[in-house]
């Protein structure tokens, strides 16, 4: 294969990638049901506070001050990382999609805040694929250790 193929098929590649991955389905079953956020699925690419298991699990944080303070610092944090688009925010809860930088994958954050139990909880799940390369982990610990700094 001659270079000038290979790169032909590189970039039919990526096109195909960036196209199925802006037409991706859009967050189905997000929110909160009776305290909690929706399950991981099987695959790797989600972690939540919620969860049951080691490998998708996170911690939680705790509730220092009131909901809508928290929910105003998890906000800013959340809004000074590049392309994340805020969806849907209330004193308790808040989603949003963060778009990978080279093929526009989109992420789904989550945040829920448990007033009676005192505890932040979060979850970012991948909408397609199988593996994330432990990008929605870093990204939750990288958002946690910015909301405990301010």
């Amino acid at each position: 294969m001659t270079l000038k193929t290979f790169l032909l098929v590189l970039f039919v590649l990526c096109v195909f990638l960036g196209c199925s991955s802006t037409a991706a389905k859009k967050s189905g079953g997000l929110g909160v049901t009776d305290g909690r956020l929706a399950p991981c699925p099987d695959s790797p690419n989600c972690v939540s506070s919620q969860a049951e298991d080691e490998a998708h699990r996170v911690a939680p944080l705790p509730l220092e001050d009131s909901p809508a303070d928290a929910m105003d610092r998890i906000v800013s944090c959340l809004m000074a990382t590049p392309r994340v688009t805020l969806v849907t925010r209330t004193d308790t809860y808040l989603h949003a999609e963060v778009r990978s930088a080279l093929f526009r994958f989109v992420d789904d954050v989550e945040v829920s805040i448990d007033e009676a139990g005192q505890t932040i909880h979060f979850r970012s799940a991948s909408r397609t694929g199988h593996s994330d390369l432990g990008v929605n982990r870093k990204r939750v610990e990288r958002l946690k250790q910015k909301v405990l700094a301010r």
